[in-house]
This record gives C-alpha cells, structure tokens and sequence, in this order.
C-alpha cells in the first residue's frame, strides 16, 4: 500500500525516521564518550586533558544531550501513536529510554558542567571548583548506566516490531513488575551506588548483555 509523506501515515514514518536518526546519534556519542573518551582521559596528560574538556566535552555534550532530547519527544509520539497496542518489548525499552534520557539531562549534563567550568577557571588561573570533584564520578556513573541500559533498550526496541511476546495488556503482571523491579534498583544504583564491574569498556558491554538475557528470561518464564 502506498502512503504519501504527507499524510497521517506520512507523518508517522517522519516522527519514527527522526526517532531512530537522533538515537543513532544519541547512542553513537554516548559509545563515544565511554568506550573512547574515558579511556583516552584516563592515559591523556593534563594539559590535554584539560584542552579537551574546555573545547571537545562541551561541542560533544551538546549533539548528545539535544538528540537525547528528540528521540524522547518522538518516541513519546510513537507510544501516543500505539497506545494499548505497546507491547511488554517496547514498555521495557521505553521505560530504559527514558530513565537514560532523564540521566542525560538531570545527571549527565549539570555535573559535567560543573567538570567543564572546573577546568576552564584552572585554565585561566584560579583555582578548581571544590564541587568538581565529586561532580565527575556522578556523570560518570550516570553515563556507564546508560551504557549498561542502551543494550537491552536497542534489544527490545527491535524485537517489538521483529519478535514480540505480545501486547502490554496481555503480559503477566508478575513478567511486568519483575522488569520493573531490576531496572529501577540499577538506576539506583546509577544514582548513589558505583561502577562496580562497569568501571572497565568490557565489564559494561558484558553487563549490558547480562542484563539483555535476564530482562529476555523474565519475560519468558513469568
């Protein structure tokens, strides 16, 4: 069947085109920042390390914190779109997305501008900002979370359309709390806990896989 752009049709594929352009953008910078800007601040000198936090960070920060923030809008349209027809898939990759929206914009971005303006005032001659400190394990913690988050998110956000275990309304409220349950005590975690196993490139990715199958097994079992 045929459906012109500009048609309600139309209009739903633009808002699921935009949706996953600013994620692909979203989650390619967050890769960015985890697997290749930590690891390089963690080798860099200061000086170096300082020029790109004043110049690099806030130039990144900014593409990643504004796709954060379209991919959440249009998927608020998309789950507008399907109401009671949202399957168990996209309620737990909704509910992953927009905690790690939420870490972006609430965590993420007002701690690291603490982090940037930190090292800017040095730069110039003053001293560190004494919030700085405990500013950049916030964000950073905030930041492995999401990381560990975006693996079972992008999982279940592609089998709802290629391999769904049914509606929201038909999944078991045992299969739905259980879900619930272990990903807001890991957001918890992200918020007051610590990196634990996540502190390396390879323990988060191996988490994120984990966390995928035990998501994938609740939904089977229960």
């Amino acid at each position: 069947m045929d459906i012109a752009l500009f048609t309600s049709g139309g209009l739903d594929y633009l808002f699921r085109w935009g949706h996953f352009l600013a994620g692909i953008t979203w989650i390619g910078i967050l890769y960015y920042f985890n697997f290749i800007q930590t690891e390089y601040f963690k080798e860099a000198e200061d000086s170096h390390r300082s020029g790109a936090i004043q110049k690099l960070v806030p130039r990144a920060l900014w593409w990643f914190r504004w796709a954060a923030m379209l991919t959440f809008l249009s998927g608020c349209w998309l789950l507008a779109k399907l109401g009671v027809y949202a399957s168990i898939d996209i309620m737990i990759g909704a509910t992953l997305g927009t905690l790690m929206f939420l870490n972006v914009w609430m965590i993420i971005w007002p701690n690291q501008k603490i982090v940037i303006a930190s090292a800017t005032q040095v730069a110039q001659g003053g001293e560190a900002l004494p919030e700085a400190a405990a500013a950049a394990p916030k964000a950073g913690l905030a930041s492995r979370t999401n990381t560990l988050f975006s693996i079972p998110m992008l999982f279940f956000m592609g089998s709802s359309a290629h391999m769904t275990s049914g509606t929201l309304s038909s999944a078991s409220t045992a299969a739905i709390g259980a879900s619930l349950v272990v990903i807001f005590a890991l957001e918890a975690n992200g918020l007051v806990g610590k990196q634990s196993v996540m502190t390396s490139v390879k323990g988060v990715i191996t988490s994120g896989f984990v966390l995928t199958a035990v998501l994938y097994g609740i939904i089977v079992v229960l």
